[in-house]
């Protein structure tokens, strides 16, 4: 069952790609708080020092090309901090290589969603992410499940 509200964090050096992610957040069947940071530096300033109220956020969407610090970066210092290991990292990214997935499965990244261009398709990416990955047992899965395309049946969007 999802959280009410879902604490959202999202860091996207891109401006518009954050007005698509809010808008399309605002048209799903679900509360949520989102928070937006526009770097790495900002995004891991803001964990370290717990600026968001409580309760800590319960998934974060990390653009990987980002100024100041990018999210490969990001992500290794996530897992090296015992606070912030657990947080649940979905790749949010307009690139897309297999080398890189499999590179991000492998240092912790818990999925990995290519911006899709169309609205209703980001709508089911995001909604998908976010059953996945608010479920209570969350752990990484399988590795053939890490891309995830909005692509479940069960989404009526």
């Amino acid at each position: 069952m999802m959280p009410n509200p879902v604490i959202l964090l999202l860091a996207d050096d891109d401006k518009d790609d954050c007005l698509f992610f809010k808008e399309a957040l605002e048209e799903l069947p679900i509360t949520a708080k989102l928070t937006t940071v526009h770097d790495g530096e900002q995004l891991m300033q803001l964990l370290e020092e717990a600026k968001f109220e409580p309760p800590p956020p319960h998934v974060l969407f990390l653009d990987l090309n980002m100024p100041r610090k990018n999210g490969f970066e990001v992500l290794s210092e996530l897992k090296q901090d015992e606070k912030l290991s657990k947080l649940p990292v979905i790749i949010f990214s307009t690139s897309f290589e297999q080398d890189v997935a499999n590179l991000l499965y492998k240092k912790g990244a818990h999925y990995y969603i290519r911006k899709p261009a169309e609205f209703s398709q980001l709508k089911k990416v995001i909604y998908q992410a976010l059953i996945l990955a608010t479920d209570e047992n969350m752990t990484q899965p399988a590795k053939e499940n890490f891309v995830i395309k909005g692509d479940l049946e069960t989404i009526p969007l």
